[in-house]
């Protein structure tokens, strides 16, 4: 029995961001004994097939999601230094309808949206967000930017808004390494009655793999190793943790853990391959 699922995680598909290969990834998380874990690549869906079939050949149940970017001014708009700013939200699909909304959402972002990345905007999301879960994000996402900034007030309406489209479906998401925003997340959720959920933002499978990932940043970003001013993540641990690991992370947040296995419950995506 599942005591965590990972519901935040990028392949070596979340191109020059993340590092794990499919095999490696599903691989560690049987090794571990975790009965379940989704894939969350940044705004593509290139992996989820081979995830989804895999997953299944392994034992363990696959979440299909994104990890997807909301351009804050409309996803046509690409005006330089102002539509160049964007969010980032996680989607899960639970069944049918919430992968085929998915597909449509990751088609628009990349044919209509791409602007630096593929954007889609609320207006989309709203549109196409049946049969999908959705998770306020990390450091990066929308709420997170707006406690960060002081900006309580907005973050709460836009807590609304994601819950008027999403309902018991939006959880607000909390991380080990932004354990700044635990207490106002907490604060936002209780005020709102919304439920936390934890997650790891996995970008690779070991824990010594952090200075291969390190390398994968400095081409990501045109940027030497001994920049001082470069992209670096190497003050976190964005490797796959255990379930122990994890509830420990957590302690303090038992309900962060509890939502990871309700979640799960809720999606059971079918594809018919072939």
């Amino acid at each position: 029995m599942s005591k965590f699922v990972h519901l935040h995680t990028h392949s070596h598909y979340s191109l020059l961001d993340g590092l794990a290969k499919i095999d490696d990834l599903l691989l560690r998380t049987k090794t571990l004994g975790m009965e379940s874990i989704a894939l969350t690549d940044h705004g593509n869906l290139y992996g989820a097939i081979e995830f989804y079939k895999k997953a299944r050949a392994t034992g363990v149940k696959p979440i299909l999601g994104i990890e997807i970017y909301i351009a804050p001014n409309g996803h046509l708009n690409k005006r330089p230094k102002v539509d160049e700013k964007r969010f980032h939200l996680i989607l899960l699909a639970k069944n049918e309808m919430g992968w085929r909304n998915l597909i449509k959402l990751v088609t628009i972002a990349n044919l209509e949206g791409f602007y630096y990345k593929p954007r889609i905007d609320k207006e989309l999301l709203a549109k196409h967000a049946e049969g999908l879960i959705c998770l306020s994000g990390c450091y990066s996402g929308e709420i997170a930017k707006l406690v960060t900034g002081g900006r309580g007030e907005e973050a709460e309406s836009v807590v609304k808004w994601y819950q008027s489209i999403f309902g018991d479906d939006f959880y607000l998401e909390v991380q080990p390494h932004a354990i700044d925003l635990h207490k106002p997340i907490r604060e936002l959720g209780k005020k709102l009655g919304i439920k936390l959920v934890g997650t790891q933002d996995i970008h690779y499978v070991n824990p010594d793999d952090k200075t291969a990932h390190e390398i994968l940043l400095a081409v990501q970003t045109n940027t030497k190793l001994d920049d001082e001013d470069r992209l670096s993540l190497k003050q976190y641990d964005l490797s796959l943790q255990s379930e122990e690991h994890m509830i420990e992370v957590f302690k303090d947040i038992p309900e962060a853990v509890q939502s990871t296995l309700e979640i799960t419950a809720k999606c059971n995506l079918e594809l018919e391959l072939g």
